[in-house]
């Protein structure tokens, strides 16, 4: 495993949203790093849901900036027998328990290395190790030191065996805005998604639908994101994270409704 030498950026995910958990996690990355820049990247993750968020985040790094380590706690099972893992893919370093949270970013990454944690510091909360284990871990690597580490293949980590995609809402951002666990680029530029009774078409944007139109594009992150102009698709299509959604189909002009 490579040690966090040349790191230029600490950035946080996690389903921690507003209170007095991330700034505990700054404090304590501040202090072992100081210095080097820690970004708020996302907060809001589904609450308890790794099999979730596993999709969402290679879609979230991929057009940013290499030389990150990527904190990433979503943790049902804090304190319990799952391991902490380190994973290098793609010139960036990830921390996060090994629960299936990383597995679509290691699986995804061509070259990628992983690590299990063996080190644990004395006198953590057990249940608060995002700031306890997995900080003091994310800072030492970025330190340029190497805590106790020892490799495990690809296919031994927890979630190594999902699939690569899933027909599933796996995050709603602040408009209400669907994005779904598909790489839109494996669809053609005619498939519908039947949401309910709707059948949804393809847009390039938001200005090529009308005002309160649902549909569906390609988002960002290379996401297939379901959204309404101007409105909420949550509520409009009743849909919540970890809900399933039907993968967009190609429809003949007499079907397309």
């Amino acid at each position: 495993m490579t040690r966090g030498v040349g790191i230029k950026r600490i950035a946080l995910v996690t389903d921690f949203g507003a209170g007095i958990y991330v700034g505990q996690m700054i404090a304590r990355l501040s202090d072992g790093v100081p210095g080097l820049p820690i970004i708020d990247l996302l907060h809001d993750l589904p609450p308890f849901r790794p099999d979730l968020a596993a999709y969402l985040l290679p879609a979230l790094v991929r057009d940013l900036p290499r030389g990150t380590l990527y904190l990433c706690v979503v943790d049902p099972g804090v304190g319990g027998d799952r391991h902490g893992l380190v994973l290098e893919a793609g010139g960036d370093l990830f921390v996060g328990p090994d629960n299936g949270l990383l597995s679509r970013v290691a699986r995804r990454s061509p070259g990628a290395r992983a690590c299990r944690i063996d080190w644990q510091p004395p006198g953590q909360s057990p249940s608060f190790q995002g700031r306890d284990w997995f900080a003091p871990v994310a800072a030492a690597l970025c330190r340029g030191e190497s805590p106790a580490l020892r490799q495990v293949a690809i296919d031994r980590l927890s979630g190594a065996d999902w699939p690569d995609a899933v027909s599933a809402v796996v995050y709603v951002d602040t408009y209400g805005n669907l994005m779904c666990g598909l790489q839109a680029a494996h669809f053609p530029a005619d498939a519908r998604m039947q949401v309910a009774e709707r059948s949804l078409r393809r847009v390039r944007t938001f200005c090529e639908a009308l005002p309160g139109e649902a549909f569906w594009y390609e988002n960002a992150l290379g996401l297939v994101e379901l959204a309404v102009n101007q409105g909420r698709a949550d509520r409009v299509l009743g849909l919540a994270p970890g809900d399933r959604v039907a993968p967009p189909e190609a429809v003949s002009a007499d079907s397309a409704g």
